[in-house]
């Protein structure tokens, strides 16, 4: 069989994302004409997106009537070091990975401006999975190089989901496993319900986005570097086909929440932690505590399953998970595939403060010899 070169692998990719565009760009025609009636006449406001494990300023409860929450993301092709000895050309919103996450409730309009600055080499466009319709928006927002678009849509369903760069064929893994995705929290105009109905409020918030990268080695095992994403295609293409990721990390590399960035809470607090995967599945566990309140799938409308040791995220999917801290010292947050944890790089630090409960735990008798 004929070895196909970079250059005409590029081209392919490049030919197959334009056929799945222009096939389907007909079905969507006539949706800028219906675009701009549903919202009209309600109250506008900005939100500032951050940049992770943070969420941005909102309400646990909606005050008043639903709102067009305008939010903006800036898409930028840039490289990261991913750990040590490994960077990736990456492509993100806003330069982070993941992407920032927005937080809306039930039946708000989510009003995005999608930009794509002329210094990127990529097409781009974004997948809302808490949309509905256009492949989630995905057909309404191509943005080439030089380009901006503006996409509204309703937040019918409460609950977490993913968000992530669809732009077809190849280019769709490459650009979620490139770390082109983020989630959006959409709350119950009511706020959070426990699983007996009763209304529950988190005094922290944090996100994590789970990654996996695919990073080609050069042939002494050293991994390679790329000066661009259209460069390192090709090859981390090859790689992606083995199913079997080079790191798997939290917010963009192994240790960045760990240490100084670790996260923090003091005993008695409820924190609220929405996981998210977008392309592999993973199985979050806390160690030294347990998933008070789950909403498993993602789903505020259903009720959260209780006191889980391990819980799960199938691939493409964000799920919450609440907890309140007993006691104070270090909790590990990890993927429980203790290999992917351990030796690739997805574990996460909570630094709680507090008093130890001596009724909970005690160390009753030190480390010494046996029988002493």
């Amino acid at each position: 069989m004929k070895k196909t070169t970079r250059r005409q692998f590029i081209k392919a990719a490049a030919l197959t994302t334009a056929a799945v565009t222009g096939a389907s760009e007909r079905w969507y025609v006539a949706a800028n004409a219906h675009a701009a009636t549903e919202s009209g006449g309600l109250k506008r406001v900005v939100q500032k997106l951050v940049k992770p494990p943070f969420l941005p300023e909102h309400d646990q409860v909606a005050r008043g009537k639903p709102k067009v929450v305008q939010v903006r993301l800036v898409i930028k092709e840039k490289e990261i070091a991913i750990s040590d000895d490994a960077t990736v050309q990456a492509m993100t919103f806003n330069g982070s990975v993941p992407a920032p996450i927005m937080v809306v409730h039930q039946d708000d309009y989510v009003e995005l401006t999608l930009v794509n600055p002329k210094t990127n080499m990529l097409m781009h466009n974004i997948d809302f999975h808490a949309a509905s319709g256009a492949l989630g928006g995905a057909e309404l927002t191509k943005v080439n190089p030089g380009q901006e678009t503006v996409l509204r849509f309703k937040a019918t369903r409460a609950g977490v989901f993913v968000y992530h760069c669809a732009p077809g064929g190849v280019m769709i893994p490459y650009h979620v496993v490139s770390g082109m995705n983020g989630a959006i929290m959409v709350l119950p105009r009511d706020g959070l319900k426990d699983a007996n109905g009763r209304p529950v409020r988190y005094d922290r918030a944090y996100y994590i986005g789970e990654q996996d990268f695919y990073v080609p080695r050069k042939k002494n095992g050293e991994y390679k570097k790329y000066n661009s994403v259209v460069e390192a295609l090709a090859d981390t293409v090859g790689v992606m086909r083995t199913l079997l990721p080079s790191h798997v990390v939290f917010n963009g590399a192994v240790g960045a929440l760990t240490g100084k960035t670790a996260l923090k809470a003091r005993a008695g607090e409820r924190v609220l932690f929405i996981h998210s995967q977008a392309n592999r599945d993973s199985r979050p566990h806390l160690i030294g505590g347990h998933g008070d309140l789950v909403w498993n799938g993602g789903s505020f409308s259903d009720r959260p399953a209780t006191n889980l040791e391990t819980w799960f995220i199938p691939g493409g999917t964000a799920v919450a998970m609440m907890h309140k801290f007993v006691q104070p010292g270090l909790f590990v947050y990890l993927n429980h595939n203790l290999i992917e944890a351990v030796l690739l790089g997805a574990a996460a630090h909570v630094i709680v403060e507090g008093t130890w409960d001596n009724d909970l735990m005690t160390q009753v008798k030190k480390p010494g010899a046996i029988g002493g």
